[in-house]
C-alpha cells in the first residue's frame, strides 16, 4: 500500500495547493485584497490563515517532516505568480494581484513541530496560534507597497464584477479602526479548530488507506 499512500500524498498536495490558490484570487473580492483593501482586511486576514493553517498542517503532519509547511506555502505562492503574469500579458499592471505572504508564517508552523520534536498538538496548538497572528502583520506590510489598491480597482474594474461588490471608498475610524490587531486576533483563535481538521483529515486519510 505504499504506492498507493504516496500517490494519494501527491494528489493532495497539488489539489490542494490549486484550490487554495484559487481561493485566493478570490479572497479578498477579485484579485486579492486590491479592491476592500482596507474595509475587508479582517474577513481576508481570517479567510488566508485558516486557508493556509489546514493544507500546511496536513501536508506537514503526511510526511511528519518540518519544513513541509513551508514548502507548501511555496507552492501556493508560485501559482498565484503564474496568475499574476496571466494577467499582465493580458495587459494589466503587477500590482493587479497583490501575493500573499504565506511563507513566514508557515515557517513558524515547521519551526514549532520542530521544536516541539514533532509533537501534533503542540502544532496545532502554537503552531495555529502563530499563523493566524503573524499572517496578518506580514500581509498589511505586503499591501502597504501596493502603489494605489482604490486607484487600481477603479482604473482596472474587472468585467464580471457585480453590482453590490464595486469598490468603495474605506470609511477609516468607523469600519475597522485597527484592521491588523482584528484580523490577528480572530485569525489567531480560528486558526487553532481550523489546525485540528487539518491534523483529523490527515487521519482519515491514513484510514482510508489502511
Amino acid at each position: 500500500m505504499v504506492w498507493l499512500r504516496r500517490t494519494t500524498h501527491y494528489l493532495f498536495i497539488v489539489v490542494v495547493a490549486v484550490n487554495s490558490t484559487l481561493l485566493t484570487i478570490n479572497a479578498g473580492d477579485y484579485i486579492f485584497y486590491t479592491d476592500w483593501a482596507w474595509t475587508s482586511f479582517v474577513v481576508f486576514s481570517i479567510a488566508q490563515s485558516t486557508m493556509l493553517v489546514v493544507g500546511a498542517i496536513y501536508y506537514m503532519l503526511f510526511t511528519g517532516v518540518p519544513g513541509t509547511a513551508t514548502y507548501y506555502a511555496t507552492i501556493m505562492t508560485i501559482y498565484t505568480w503564474v496568475a499574476t503574469g496571466a494577467w499582465f500579458a493580458l495587459g494589466y499592471p503587477m500590482d493587479f494581484i497583490t501575493v500573499p505572504v504565506w511563507i513566514p508564517s508557515a515557517m513558524l508552523l515547521d519551526l514549532t513541530y520542530w521544536a516541539t520534536r514533532r509533537n501534533k498538538h503542540a502544532a496545532i496548538i502554537i503552531g495555529g496560534t502563530l499563523v493566524g497572528l503573524s499572517l496578518p502583520i506580514f500581509n498589511m506590510i505586503n499591501l502597504l507597497l501596493v502603489r494605489d489598491p482604490l486607484e487600481m480597482a477603479f482604473k482596472y474594474p474587472r468585467p464580471t464584477l457585480p453590482p453590490y461588490m464595486t469598490p468603495i471608498e474605506p470609511q477609516v475610524g468607523k469600519f475597522y479602526n485597527s484592521p491588523v490587531a482584528l484580523g490577528s486576533g480572530a485569525g489567531a483563535v480560528l486558526s487553532v479548530p481550523i489546525a485540528a481538521l487539518g491534523a483529523k483529515l490527515n487521519t482519515w486519510t491514513y484510514r482510508w488507506m489502511a
